[in-house]
């Protein structure tokens, strides 16, 4: 399967299991995976028949405002449910790396979600 990916894209989100820590918003960096069939786009040559990637990562850097959470499973669970319903691939694995602990270089958190019953094509 073909897929598009958007490698450690940064954004500022506030999230922390303490209210200190959510506070202020903090860097992350996200990673977004996207089960696409690129077949018709790259016979076209039309950004039409793929997902615009410039348009996730404008998505994405606006997805955290006025908005909290405790938990980077959650926070990645709503990403990925965002990235299905707005862009239709097929699956999305997203990961969020987190720089929270100062003897870890990162902690992250990485899952995947599939769209039930659907191909990984658009349906605009």
């Amino acid at each position: 399967m073909d897929s598009i990916q958007i490698c450690d894209f940064e954004v500022y989100y506030r999230v922390g299991v303490p209210e200190e820590e959510r506070a202020k918003a903090q860097r992350l960096l996200i990673t977004v995976e996207m089960a696409y069939d690129v077949g018709p786009a790259a016979a076209s040559d039309d950004i039409h028949h793929t997902i615009d990637y410039h348009k996730v990562c404008q998505r994405l850097e606006t997805f955290g405002q006025r908005r909290t959470w405790k938990l980077l499973e959650k926070l990645a669970s709503d990403i990925a449910s965002m990235v299905l319903q707005e862009f239709h691939p097929g699956s999305v694995t997203v990961e969020i790396k987190k720089f929270i602990i100062p003897q870890a270089r990162w902690v992250s958190v990485r899952l995947s979600r599939s769209r039930t019953g659907s191909s990984p094509h658009r349906h605009d």
